[in-house]
């Protein structure tokens, strides 16, 4: 029996799903389903150039498992390139990370990062550096009742 996948968090929401070869009707084609993680492989290494150990730490995932997903991907988009069949980017078993809301006492501006950025160091508008979580952002235990915990990973068909 294998083990169970361990869920993916990705940041990235790619603004095309599909990309096939110009000239050749969809229905002549071969399909090749690049997952979600795996193209989250694919920008964070090849695209952003972080390296492997802290790529897999913002996807919540073992190295070894980061350059198991990466390799896969890279054979996949090479099968597609090379042999002429259509990409489809859908599926796979991740979350997709939440974004987190900073305040700033100073001018109450109030913004949002993605998880893995960082904290900011100063306001995006009056460039205090007295910012904070915003309340309705601090968390389950400090918001004081059940059903706000974070999204559940599933595993989302294909």
């Amino acid at each position: 029996m294998s083990r169970p996948f361990k869920c993916r968090r990705i940041c990235c929401d790619p603004k095309s799903d599909y990309f096939k070869p110009r000239g050749i009707p969809v229905t002549r084609l071969e399909e090749i389903n690049l997952t979600m993680d795996e193209l989250e492989t694919i920008r964070l290494a090849d695209l952003e150039g972080i390296y492997q150990e802290s790529a897999a730490s913002k996807m919540n995932i073992s190295r070894q498992t980061f350059g198991n997903i990466v390799n896969s991907a890279h054979k996949k988009i090479a099968d597609a390139l090379l042999n002429g069949k259509a990409l489809k980017i859908k599926g796979g078993v991740y979350a997709m990370a939440e974004m987190r809301k900073f305040k700033c006492y100073v001018c109450n501006n109030t913004w949002e990062v993605p998880y893995g950025t960082g904290r900011p160091k100063e306001c995006t508008q009056c460039k205090s550096t007295n910012i904070h979580r915003a309340a309705e952002d601090r968390g389950y235990a400090r918001r004081g009742g059940a059903g706000y915990g974070r999204r559940r990973c599933g595993r989302l068909s294909v």
